[in-house]
């Protein structure tokens, strides 16, 4: 499979997004991409640096204009796509949700966000109820998908209820940079375990992973903090977490990996993690803690 991915900044210009978005998956889709993966809350800056309840009047319905916007790119070039909203469920309930539109354009499903941060500049509690669907791979005309997003990619649990279902593939839209009190060490520590720890789900779960991060500074429009930096690094790996490609930190990218689809099938031949899985003894991991 060619699998598109798109690392681009946001700039507070809502329209001027969704253009710079349509024109860079027409180049995804022109250089071969089947399945385009975009970064999380795409449409504009990330409004979870501070809380204020006018940030609602950015969510919106699923269908609703921005499932139609990219529905009609997906059908247009023949692609599917993977896609990050905010929300609006019903008056005072709201969703971190990705949404998979069809190559004609339909919606194939939805995944609402299970885990939720609430750490400086990342107060996503106050704008998210943790979602309700579960951990449920998408099916698509390119295969099944185990789409998640952003903070959800540090839980392996995730990662192997995805595996478990029948997943292809494991996609992460995301959002997440440096702290700018932070020295350059500790910022490099964090990427590292960002990638680290993906990489890790493709390995113990014999899948490719997908991770599609947004690049660029976003100030706080608080001025509490000096903004985030998001460190970019979108990567594609193979099934036994070898890189297959990995942007820069700081640069915008538009770019075509090409996934060997049937070898997690050879992987998971080698090394059959989920043979050899003890469910019997796995019980007390639905506790918090074992005290």
């Amino acid at each position: 499979m060619k699998i598109g991915i798109i690392q681009q900044s946001c700039s507070p210009n809502r329209e001027a997004n969704l253009q710079k978005l349509a024109a860079n998956i027409a180049t995804a889709a022109k250089a071969g991409a089947q399945l385009v993966v975009l970064h999380e809350l795409h449409n504009t800056p990330y409004f979870c640096q501070v809380e204020n309840t006018d940030n609602f009047d950015l969510a919106e319905p699923i269908p609703g204009p921005s499932t139609d916007f990219f529905g009609a790119l997906a059908k247009e070039h023949g692609i599917v796509i993977v896609a990050s909203l905010f929300e609006r469920r019903a008056t005072g309930l709201y969703h971190n949700t990705a949404v998979v539109l069809e190559h004609d354009g339909s919606i194939a499903g939805k995944y609402r966000k299970m885990h939720i941060p609430d750490d400086p500049a990342y107060y996503e509690k106050f704008y998210f109820t943790p979602g309700d669907l579960g951990f449920q791979p998408i099916d698509t005309s390119v295969g099944r998908l185990g789409v998640q997003v952003c903070w959800d990619q540090w839980y392996p649990e995730g990662a192997r209820m995805m595996a478990l279902a029948g997943a292809q593939l494991l996609i992460y839209p995301t959002a997440i940079g440096y702290e700018s009190s932070d020295t350059a060490e500790e910022q490099e520590r964090q990427r590292e375990a960002w990638t680290t720890v993906q990489r890790g789900h493709a390995v113990a779960n014999g899948l490719p992973v997908v991770a599609v991060n947004r690049v660029g500074h976003e100030p706080d429009p608080s001025g509490q903090t000096n903004g985030i930096q998001f460190w970019g690094s979108s990567f594609v790996c193979g099934p036994q977490g070898e890189m297959l490609y990995r942007a820069s930190k700081d640069e915008e990218v538009v770019q075509v990996v090409e996934v060997d689809m049937q070898r997690s099938e050879n992987v998971r031949r080698w090394w059959p993690f989920l043979r050899d899985r003890r469910i019997d003894e796995f019980s007390e991991l639905t506790k918090r803690f074992r005290d």
